[in-house]
């Protein structure tokens, strides 16, 4: 039963990322019925610890308030994807899981959790800006850079910072139910359950080649998404045979004509969404989808979320 939650924390904790935890687990709801938690902050570094925003935390709680803990929360912080982290830090983190406690990261927060040893094995939620760092530093974890949490019970992962909330209200609708998960949401006022990833929120840049012979045939297709074409006439305009086209295209882009230019449509798609009033079917044909229907199961395949719901969340609810 989850009944006893500490937040441990180091020097450049990021202030939001302690204050959802603090929000879910530190409040007394018990006017509403629903459950108190026994709650701690507790330091790793001292009872005085800087924040990134420039003032600091004090608690009197030490690391041995994390023996007595159900759930050890590891809110982000400032430099923990480069920094080391106290020994004795992970000591008790490894400890901790080992005599059945839970643990949960907040986006950076998952580096303390990888530097213990807790996710070897494991699939692990970071924030996507995070991710290949994380994935090259500790190899023997899988990162899942799209999703918003993983839950590897008893090792929780959630990714960038609003994505906390998700894992926090996760663990309590699995643990107490979906009322209570509910109900906190509703004083938070926050929705219970997102649906999609942070795939819709991530920047994806045109990968750089380190050699160019198709790049003129990359700009041909940029700007002409609404085309339908095959490899045969991309290799034509490349002057080039067909497989040896494919194999240049895979070299220098990493994938196929095919995924590209599928890419290529969900993004412009994205930018039609975010910057213009056109209606899903007017993007579906401008982007080379043809229909409404086709446009929306690419997007729902490679984002995780709807157009009408990725314009809502990008630009309010009047949008859609």
């Amino acid at each position: 039963m989850l009944k006893n939650v500490a937040a441990v924390l180091l020097n450049g904790v990021h202030p939001f990322e302690l204050g959802v935890v603090c929000e879910v687990f530190g409040i007394d709801r018990s006017d509403e019925g629903l459950p108190v938690y026994d709650f701690a902050v507790v330091s790793a570094e001292g009872p005085d610890l800087a924040t990134h925003c420039g003032f600091t935390v004090s608690t009197p709680h030490g690391l041995e308030r994390l023996e007595e803990a159900d759930l050890i929360a590891v809110p982000a912080g400032e430099s923990y994807v480069e920094r080391d982290y106290p020994p004795e830090l992970l000591d008790a983190l490894r400890r901790a899981v080992e005599r059945g406690c839970r643990v949960l990261s907040v986006c950076s927060g998952v580096f303390v959790l990888a530097a213990a040893g807790l996710l070897d094995g494991r699939r692990c939620a970071v924030h996507w800006h995070h991710a290949e760092q994380l994935a090259r530093r500790y190899p023997r974890l899988a990162v899942e850079p799209d999703v918003l949490y993983v839950d590897e019970d008893p090792v929780i992962t959630s990714a960038g910072t609003a994505a906390g909330i998700d894992a926090c209200l996760h663990l309590v609708r699995k643990e107490q139910g979906p009322e209570v998960a509910n109900k906190i949401a509703r004083r938070m006022v926050v929705p219970p359950h997102r649906d999609g990833g942070q795939a819709q929120y991530i920047e994806r840049p045109l990968p750089k080649a380190p050699c160019d012979t198709v790049g003129e045939v990359l700009v041909w297709m940029g700007e002409h998404l609404d085309t339908e074409v095959t490899v045969e006439q991309l290799a034509a305009r490349a002057h080039m045979a067909p497989r040896t086209f494919a194999r240049r295209f895979q070299q220098e882009t990493g994938t196929t004509p095919y995924r590209w230019i599928l890419r290529q449509r969900v993004l412009c798609a994205q930018e039609l969404l975010e910057g213009t009033d056109e209606t899903v079917d007017a993007i579906a044909a401008r982007t080379g989808f043809g229909t409404a229907a086709a446009l929306r199961h690419q997007f729902v395949r490679a984002l995780g979320t709807t157009p009408n719901a990725y314009r809502r969340a990008f630009r309010g609810p009047q949008a859609a």
